[in-house]
This record gives C-alpha cells, structure tokens and sequence, in this order.
C-alpha cells in the first residue's frame, strides 16, 4: 500500500469565494502513483471549507454563498465583537473542512458535473492550505 501526502497553497482573491482546485489535486494524484485508492483533503483554516460542487455554472458559486448568507447571515453573532468574521467561522462549519474522494485507474472518480472547491469565507489570502492524503494501490 503507498501512501502519499501532499499541501497546496491557494491564493484567494475576494473576502468570499469558491476557488476550483480540481486541477491541483488531479496533478498530486497523478504525481502520487496511486492507481485506486482515495484521495482525503483538508482545508486548514477555521474560515475555510471544502466542497464538491457542479463544475459548468459559474453562478453556482454566487448560489452557495447566497445560500450561506441566508442561512447564517452576518454581523449577528457573538464572535463579532472579537474579529467581526463570526458568519464565516460558522458558515466553515457548515460546509465542512474536508471531502475524501475514490482514486480509479489512476483518476479522481468524480462525476462529469463535478470539480473540487476551496471555500474561502474570510479572505482574501495569500495562501489557504489544502493537506493531501492519498492512499491505496
């Protein structure tokens, strides 16, 4: 069994975006020589996610976060009057730090329809950390 491990370092550029890091993490499962297996990815971050989302409408984006607004709405949360990012912390939670994928004949087996998004709710960053951990075959 092979194990690989990897980090990627993701500039954001917004102070609220979904940044498609497909490309990054099918390079790492390629460099990786794992043939089938999984690939784990962790955001590292307490404002920062990870999702697997539709890869064609570039309006999806725009609808998650219009989503989380509507679900967790900012500037009402206790945690403001620290850093005033209380809605990205739970907006974090929600979407969740990490997604595990199934590596087959050496690819991600994602759907046609699917890519791999770092969620950033309080950037812009110069450098999100994405931790990679490929096992398998």
């Amino acid at each position: 069994m092979k194990l690989y491990t990897s980090h990627l370092h993701v500039a954001t550029q917004r102070e609220r975006e979904l940044v498609d890091i497909t490309h990054l993490v099918r390079a790492a499962v390629q460099e990786s020589g794992v043939t089938e297996g999984s690939c784990a990815l962790y955001a590292q971050g307490a404002t920062a996610a990870l999702m697997i989302q539709e890869n064609d409408d570039p309006n999806i984006a725009d609808d998650v976060l219009d989503c989380l607004d509507t679900l967790v709405p900012a500037g009402c949360w206790r945690h403001d009057r620290v850093d005033n990012n209380g809605a990205a912390h739970i907006q974090a939670g929600v979407v969740g730090p990490s997604e595990t994928i199934p590596i087959r004949d050496g690819r991600l087996a994602l759907s046609t329809w699917q890519n791999i998004f770092l969620c950033d709710f309080d950037g812009p960053r110069r450098a999100r950390a994405v931790l990679l951990t490929i096992v398998g075959e």
